[in-house]
């Protein structure tokens, strides 16, 4: 599995420095030049045992939207002072924003949109892969977060959105986020609060859609989390 995170992790490194606060810019090039560094940690079980736990609220954005609240944790290691790799699991509580459009699509344009129940609140499982870059700076610094997995609906019913149905297949779950780090005991820096900006996309084609299979939902929301 870490073979698998650390492939996963170089691909996605670049993104994450991307999202980095400006005041980070010292950085870039330690970073830069340790990443073939991450290598042999990875390879010998090297590096420090490390967790977080978080808690999030988003709010939808666009046509098709729905409100999270969510908790998760993530589990691994912490291979540099900068860089965190693991993967995680969580619990978001999805309520849709729906508006009454007085129209609905006949059952020719998609059988199985009527074969389902549905509700306008559901219950979904993300589990992820969790890439996490931190900048230090004394008791304070910041992060940039991304989390890059799958997310799935509990139960049978499927959550209905304005103009679709989200189904209870796999969704793909892609979450960003940015903050500012805290270190809240000087005997033990690992521990810290985190403040954050987040981001979620959650996006599949084996949705009930009525232009169509693809469905994308959208949020923008604020995290706060605690690691050890």
């Amino acid at each position: 599995m870490r073979h698998t995170l650390l492939a996963a992790a170089l691909l996605t490194g670049g993104v994450a420095l991307s999202v980095a606060s400006p005041e980070a810019h010292a950085q870039y090039y330690e970073i830069a030049n340790q990443l073939p560094n991450l290598i042999a940690p990875a390879l010998s079980g090297a590096g420090a045992y490390k967790g977080y736990v978080e808690m999030h609220g988003l709010a939808g954005v666009g046509d098709n939207r729905a409100n999270f609240i969510g908790l998760s944790t993530s589990q691994g290691y912490q291979y540099t002072p900068w860089f965190f790799m693991g993967a995680g699991i969580g619990v978001d509580v999805a309520k849709a924003v729906t508006e009454d459009h007085g129209y609905y699509p006949d059952s020719s344009f998609h059988p199985g949109y009527w074969q389902h129940n549905s509700s306008e609140t559901r219950v979904m499982l993300p589990i992820f892969t969790d890439f996490r870059f931190t900048f230090p700076m004394g008791q304070y610094g910041f992060y940039a977060d991304i989390k890059t997995g799958a997310s799935w609906i509990l139960g049978n019913h499927y959550l209905r959105i304005n103009d679709a149905m989200m189904s209870t297949n796999a969704q793909f779950f892609l979450q960003p986020s940015v903050g500012v780090r805290m270190a809240i005991d000087p005997q033990h820096p690992s521990r810290a609060l985190n403040l954050g900006v987040t981001y979620r996309l959650l996006t599949a084609n084996n949705n009930y859609y009525w232009n169509g299979n693809s469905l994308t939902l959208n949020g923008l929301g604020a995290t706060i989390g605690y690691e050890w």
